[in-house]
């Protein structure tokens, strides 16, 4: 039977489909997100740029967002459920920020980000003169675990839990299996044998792992 290691802690129904296809599961959380307080005069944000769940639920009840600009399926969905309008949602930072440099060039943009947010957004709205501001209201640390066990597989959710894993490990043989291109990226200064999702989703990661190992 093959095992593989997710850097995340799994919910029961992501872990049941890995154990229901008969692969063995290690899990940790490979970081630590904590909310920080952020400015109390930010109540209304017009164009919400959100990059992740984390900094949804960081300013959730907070702030009242008219429209969010998303990266991501899942993060839009949570959004969606609390009735706030999407106006834009891609698979990463980077088509977001063309969508928006493309589409809303001339509006005002309120980007709620962690303290370990990439730099490829701000940088493209710099570059093209788009309007914004930078709102930290995370931090995210590194969780550091040394595992002596071999895996087939190594489950990746962003380039920190990447940095935070190979702080102490290697992959050795093991497929790295990413939930996408800004962690692929990440991953392949460690290997060449990467899987990535066709999809930003957990579900869409563990669906990859399924179809490479229930074969075992």
């Amino acid at each position: 039977m093959a095992t593989v290691l997710s850097t995340k802690k799994l919910s029961v129904s992501q872990k049941q489909l890995l154990l229901g296809a008969k692969i063995g599961l290690v899990e940790y959380n490979a970081i630590n997100i904590e909310f920080i307080p952020f400015s109390s005069n930010i109540d209304l944000a017009e164009n919400a740029i959100i990059t992740s769940k984390n900094a949804f639920k960081a300013i959730q009840d907070k702030v009242k967002i008219e429209k969010a600009f998303v990266v991501g399926s899942k993060t839009a969905a949570l959004l969606k459920e609390n009735d706030i309008e999407i106006a834009e949602v891609a698979d990463n930072a980077t088509v977001l920020a063309e969508k928006i440099i493309e589409n809303h060039q001339n509006k005002h943009f309120t980007f709620f980000c962690g303290n370990k947010r990439r730099d490829e957004l701000p940088l493209q709205l710099k570059q093209k003169q788009v309007s914004f501001e930078e709102v930290e209201v995370y931090k995210t640390s590194l969780n550091f675990a040394e595992f002596k066990q071999e895996f087939d597989g190594v489950l990746f959710f962003s380039p920190s839990g990447v940095e935070s894993y190979f702080s102490k490990n290697k992959i050795g043989e093991a497929t790295a299996l990413c939930i996408g291109t800004t962690t692929e990226n990440s991953v392949k200064k460690y290997t060449k044998n990467i899987i990535t999702a066709t999809q930003p989703s957990i579900e869409n990661v563990i669906v990859q792992v399924v179809k490479k190992y229930n074969k075992y």
